[in-house]
């Protein structure tokens, strides 16, 4: 698999700021929407099903699919909807394989 990524930031000298994904360490431009940051970066799998494990990554850029999540501090987000900003710690999201119902 290519990883060169498609993506190019807009701006030649963008401020940037220091991002952990998992083991990968990377300067984003701060600011910048995380999910077409890391996608510059080469990041290509955000998350895996909880089912067939099949990888994921940002599909609408709005919101509306949750192909793009991640955890930070413990919290499943959605990357295309926060802006880069320094120390940021990110985590593939896990999901559970089971859905349980919020009122047992």
């Amino acid at each position: 698999m290519n990883n060169v990524s498609p993506f190019k930031a807009l701006e030649k000298t963008p401020a940037l700021a220091t991002v952990r994904f998992g083991d990968r360490v990377l300067q984003l431009p701060e600011g910048a929407n995380l999910a077409a940051a890391l996608l510059a970066a080469g990041i290509t799998t955000f998350r895996q099903t909880p089912v067939s494990g099949a990888p994921r990554a940002p599909f609408c850029m709005m919101g509306a699919c949750f192909d793009c999540l991640v955890e930070i501090d413990g919290i499943t987000r959605q990357a295309c909807m926060l802006e880069v900003t320094d120390g940021l710690v990110l985590h593939p999201a896990h999901l559970p394989r089971e859905v349980t119902n919020a009122t047992d």
